[in-house]
């Protein structure tokens, strides 16, 4: 990998930019207690990155044998929602916006590839993390139909990484896409801290950088395909 060939980073949210997955696991192991499916707090962090009913209908089957109906899929996402909304504020990734402003000041694209499919994310995006971030550089839980661990998400990451290219302009842009107008993934680095996630963007064929920044160790992130592991996103920051 070789940075002066990337045109654009594609960042993962929660556990990247977000320090939030510590609330998510309080979320969703109350919210599926609630209706008679289990899941720990490790298996939170092991599927992060999956859609709210990709991983309802996980629990679901081994539970039930079945997908959950869209009216299970509906009330326990809004459980999952509500309680998320009791825990404290969630802060910033440390390191974070260093990385973003670093990427930023070598006139790279910044895209957000998430799981999530909350309404105001672009809304919370722009007051932490201003200029940075636009709804035609995002891909949520609302534009895919197979979340992480497929490639979907990073896939329409690399097409609207390609439409933003041909938008700006840039140099010799042609040869920086292939024949659907899509970021050739040479070009790009994900930044991510999931096992699902990493799996989702080397199914994609991208350099993956995963930040450790979760209680799993590091060998799961490796096992999962991780190019490079690092302690923290300030650590991903000390080597743009």
């Amino acid at each position: 990998m070789k940075l002066d060939q990337i045109k654009a980073f594609l960042f993962d949210m929660d556990g990247v930019l977000y320090d939030s997955m510590k609330n998510h696991a309080t979320a969703w192991t109350a919210a599926v207690s609630a209706f008679g499916l289990s899941m720990t707090r490790e298996e939170v962090y092991m599927n992060e990155g999956r859609t709210g009913a990709g991983t309802i209908n996980e629990l679901a089957q081994r539970a039930w044998g079945r997908n959950a109906t869209e009216e299970e899929i509906e009330a326990i996402y809004k459980k999952k929602s509500d309680v998320f909304n009791t825990c404290p504020k969630t802060e910033e990734m440390e390191g974070a916006a260093e990385v973003l402003d670093k990427v930023k000041s070598r006139g790279l694209a910044r895209l957000i590839v998430t799981g999530s499919g909350q309404k105001t994310l672009l809304e919370r995006l722009n007051k932490s993390y201003p200029g940075h971030f636009t709804p035609e550089m995002m891909v949520t839980a609302f534009d895919v139909t197979q979340g992480k661990p497929w490639p979907e998400p990073y896939l329409k990451g690399l097409k609207k990484a390609g439409e933003n290219i041909v938008r700006q302009g840039v140099a010799g842009y042609p040869d920086l896409l292939d024949e659907t107008g899509s970021l050739l993934p040479e070009h790009a680095i994900v930044v991510e801290n999931a096992p699902l996630g990493i799996q989702a963007a080397k199914a994609a064929g991208i350099f993956c950088i995963a930040v450790n920044t979760g209680p799993l160790p590091d060998k799961v992130l490796e096992e999962a395909g991780a190019d490079m592991v690092l302690p923290s996103m300030k650590a991903l920051a000390g080597i743009l």
